[in-house]
């Protein structure tokens, strides 16, 4: 397997420019190393999706294209890793059963770093997963500079023989990010998985003037923050998009608590209000930030959709509170009906968001400025808007 050539491709699209300080990083990094099999998500005759196994050794020129392709590699479904599946594994695909760990796409990775602006002499604390982005960490600021930490114990156990095999030691540890982290001040905090809200931990750890890069769970934003000298941090949302999963607690997800009342609701349902939206449809999920926005606005809203064999699409928005939305287009019309049903009209808030960004050209989420409480707050502002989160 020649992986030192596609790794330096890989550096090519990722890093571009050799003299970047991240180019050989990611040229010298056996990405392959860190994804030995991985889950590949495909789309069965039926419109249904299962997740299917792929084994690096057992086809090494698909594991070369691969592993060293811009992409996500999921490693783990649920709470079922790659590492440990049978041969043939197959995992239907469902609202229970998520990805759990991946190793990232590499230019995501680069961009979160880069975002940190990482200096030589950078004490760093970044999320571990595969071991990959730990990895490239240690080929640029060096292992005795790096801490790696995930809440999964076999996570960090493959990641610390692999990150050894690459000729790396740095400290991995088993730890929730939430909660206490391994003692030192570190001057960047990169977390590659998405938060509910900054943890009051990060800023205790972050060494005076140091930096934390996340993102925000269910959301599109990237948070960029320095650490003021009263312990919390001021920053900026980044102007690029990314999403993560989100930080988990134990072996799998929490399972949020299903209404089937409120779901079969929703799909039958005649609504409170019928209405026709002035808006195209649009699957909130594949934005950014209208999806952003519309979580600071109205949060906890679980969004699905539904192709039919007829051609017609439809899209649902449900909440905990038993509100309720229901928009569908038959063939290819740009306006849809809409139900809506409950104490709130969710669809309401999402046009509202809508025509915003219609009016304005953007959301004033997009650019926002970001000052944190060194309890964790974080307050979003621009152009006169805020939005307080935590």
């Amino acid at each position: 397997m020649d992986w030192k050539t596609a790794a330096r491709q890989l550096a090519g699209r990722t890093a571009i420019r050799p003299e970047s300080r991240w180019y050989e990083p990611v040229a010298t990094t056996a990405r392959h190393r860190f994804v030995p099999r991985w889950w590949a998500r495909d789309t069965t005759g039926d419109g249904g999706q299962v997740w299917h196994l792929r084994d690096g050794a057992a086809d090494p020129e698909a594991w070369l294209r691969t592993a060293y392709a811009d992409t996500t590699l999921v490693t783990r479904v649920g709470s079922q890793h790659a590492d440990h599946a049978e041969t043939d594994g197959t995992l239907a695909r469902s609202r229970a059963l998520r990805s759990t760990s991946s190793s990232t796409l590499p230019s995501l990775i680069l961009m979160m770093y880069r975002a940190a602006w990482i200096q030589d002499t950078s004490r760093l604390l970044v999320t571990c997963g595969s071991g990959y982005g730990t990895a490239v960490a240690c080929a640029r600021v060096g292992e005795d500079r790096v801490t790696s930490v995930d809440v999964d114990s076999y996570l960090v156990e493959s990641a610390r023989a692999r990150l050894a095999e690459a000729g790396h030691h740095p400290q991995v540890e088993v730890c929730d990010l939430t909660g206490d982290l391994p003692e030192g001040g570190y001057d960047r905090i990169i977390s590659t998985v998405a938060v509910p809200t900054v943890p009051a931990s990060w800023l205790q750890s972050l060494a005076p003037g140091g930096r934390l890069v996340t993102t925000i769970a269910n959301m599109g934003l990237v948070v960029v923050a320095d650490k003021t000298p009263d312990g919390g941090a001021v920053g900026r949302v980044a102007p690029e998009a990314a999403g993560f999963m989100a930080v988990r607690h134990g072996d799998d997800y929490d399972t949020l608590p299903e209404s089937p009342q409120l779901w079969e609701t929703a799909q039958h349902a005649d609504g409170d209000t019928i209405t026709t939206s002035r808006f195209p449809l649009a699957y909130v999920p594949d934005t950014w930030d209208v999806r952003s926005t519309l979580e600071l606005l109205a949060p906890g809203i679980d969004h699905r959709q539904h192709h039919g064999t007829d051609g017609s699409r439809t899209l649902y928005m449900l909440h905990a509170d038993g509100s309720w939305a229901r928009a569908t287009v038959p063939d290819h019309r740009t306006s849809s009906t809409v139900h809506q049903g409950g104490p709130r009209r969710l669809w309401d808030e999402l046009d509202r968001v809508r025509t915003w960004l219609a009016i304005d050209g953007d959301l004033p989420v997009r650019g926002a400025d970001v000052t944190i409480t060194p309890e964790g707050v974080a307050t979003f502002s621009r152009r006169g808007w805020s939005a307080t989160l935590g």
